[in-house]
């Protein structure tokens, strides 16, 4: 492959990463871990206000 090629090869693995990141955050529940630490999961609205601030946000008509 030569590097003319690639950019596509990189934008396609930069967009796949983001929406594999995204997909955790929204499946994410409260966890307690070893000695009782207690991990909230980030609220789904605060995530999707995250997510609208910085343009990540497609939103469905």
């Amino acid at each position: 492959m030569n590097t003319e090629d690639l950019g596509p090869v990189f934008t396609s693995v930069v967009e796949a990463t983001e929406e594999a990141i995204v997909n955790a955050l929204v499946a994410a529940e409260d966890m307690t871990g070893r000695d009782d630490h207690v991990i909230k999961a980030l609220p789904h609205d605060k995530l999707r206000e995250i997510l609208k601030k910085y343009g990540r946000l497609v939103e469905k008509k």
